[in-house]
């Protein structure tokens, strides 16, 4: 079967290297311009492509779905290590095993990444293996490296990530309740997990689970201990895998795990006891950046839907096709608006977690973090609206897309989380600027009084606090 269409460059279609914000540019080096152009080749070409059969190999049936390793994963790896593109997640400035890039060349790559179901896996860049990957790389100790690190980095394993729990409100970390107690040579785990990133993957070997060593301890913040858990350890029960408005995500998922009298030896714990608060936090910094830079390139995905819809000769509502009608327009509109100023906000965070690291980014972060999710849901939309039945159905990714997308405003911690922190802080700034204002009313009445002027607006000689002043 032939290719009835060539992607090539154009006005319309610039290559990846060619399209980033004029703010960004001087932050990518030449090599990561090249990379970039070869990752958006690989995905639209190939990974894209390929997605539809990567759905098809998995088949049906629930429990096929969860045992099944779609052989294009496989081939894909090939491509993507001949092509170089292997491992870019991991920053130059922190880590000597990855490519090499900084977290801005990979947020770029990762916005391209995110318009495939495959690509992610297939460059071994994929969710939840890049966050722990940097977790053993950054605090493991040089034998759970070689025991875990590698065969991650290799692609020959996966992983998955045990946090969130069932009977807590687990928006907040200190509530956790996995118990983690010592017991001669090993730790002991007992409690339960669910949203087990990773857990269905039957290649899933090593859980990085988080609980409390400390329960006692004043310091809530230090209670909390990181522990490596081999997946076929005694004790350890799967009961069921959560399915996202329908979608079971597999072969991947979300596990609900039980943990019984599970134990391992002392020297699974990662950098030492009541250091998971430590862990976990520069964990989620950049983890963050890559989701939302995933999203961008969903949305751009969901876009260029939208605008195949609305442009189609063959469905003309009310004798014009939707392009002609004005509202959608406004609608393509407004996509791009929210999609760009989107893309940088989150490339700003990723600048300034190169300039220093995630913990100096925090409110940089939270902002992607609560901006991006809404943009990519209200382009989405807009698109399965244009759409009609077949938006919400199986006949378009987004539906899927959407399930993935609304995820996003509760994973890495909820908006409200991120949106309270940042109130709290900017509120930090109130008496500061109070007292900025009240100087520049003083001065103002001032310079008035010193040239013979009275206010007109007797607002003007109020304080900020209320009331009028008397001059």
């Amino acid at each position: 079967m032939s290719v009835p269409y060539n992607i090539e460059s154009s006005k319309y279609n610039l290559p990846a290297s060619k399209r980033i914000p004029p703010i960004a540019l001087p932050f990518v080096s030449e090599r990561a311009l090249k990379t970039l152009d070869v990752v958006e080749k690989f995905v639209e070409e190939e990974c894209i492509p390929a997605d539809v059969v990567f759905a098809q190999q998995i088949g049906t049936a629930t429990e096929a779905r969860f045992a099944a390793h779609p052989q294009i994963i496989e081939d894909l790896k090939v491509k993507a290590k001949q092509l170089g593109l292997w491992n870019m997640f991991l920053p130059r400035n922190h880590f000597s095993q990855g490519a090499g890039f900084s977290n801005l060349e990979y947020g770029l790559m990762a916005e391209i990444l995110g318009k495939s179901a495959t690509a992610s896996e297939a460059t071994n860049c994929a969710a939840p293996d890049t966050g722990n990957m940097e977790v053993i790389a950054k605090y493991g100790t040089e034998a759970q490296k070689q025991k875990w690190l590698t065969p991650l980095l290799d692609g020959k394993i996966r992983s998955a990530f045990l946090m969130t729990e069932p009977d807590i409100a687990s928006s907040d970390a200190t509530n956790i309740q996995l118990q983690i107690t010592k017991e001669g040579n090993s730790w002991v785990l007992n409690g339960s997990k669910w949203w087990s990133s990773g857990a269905g993957d039957l290649r899933c070997q090593i859980y990085i689970v988080m609980g409390k060593t400390d329960p006692n301890n004043s310091n809530k913040h230090l209670q909390q201990s990181v522990i490596l858990v081999p997946a076929s350890t005694p004790g350890i029960t799967i009961n069921r895998m959560l399915s996202v408005f329908g979608f079971d995500d597999a072969p991947h998922g979300h596990g609900h795990i039980t943990f019984n009298n599970v134990r391992v030896p002392l020297d699974h714990i990662v950098l030492g006891p009541g250091k998971g608060f430590e862990i976990i936090q520069g964990r989620l910094g950049p983890g963050r950046i890559h989701h939302a830079m995933r999203s961008i390139g969903a949305a751009e995905k969901a876009l260029d839907w939208f605008l195949a819809r609305i442009n189609d000769q063959r469905k003309k509502p009310f004798g014009k096709v939707l392009s002609e009608h004005g509202i959608m327009l406004e609608r393509i509109a407004k996509s791009r608006v929210e999609i760009d100023s989107s893309r940088l906000v989150v490339l700003n965070a990723a600048i300034a977690i190169d300039n220093a690291d995630a913990k100096s980014a925090l409110k940089e972060i939270a902002i992607a973090k609560v901006l991006v999710p809404a943009t990519l849901l209200a382009v989405i939309d807009r698109a399965i609206q244009a759409y009609g039945g077949a938006g919400v159905c199986q006949d378009t990714p987004l539906a899927k897309m959407y399930s993935n997308g609304r995820t996003m405003r509760i994973v890495d911690g909820p908006d409200e989380v991120h949106m309270l922190q940042l109130g709290k802080n900017e509120n930090k700034r109130a008496e500061f600027a109070a007292k900025k204002i009240e100087f520049q009313r003083i001065k103002g009445l001032r310079l008035l009084e010193e040239r013979g002027l009275k206010p007109v607006d007797p607002l003007f000689l109020g304080r900020v606090s209320g009331g009028v002043a008397k001059l």
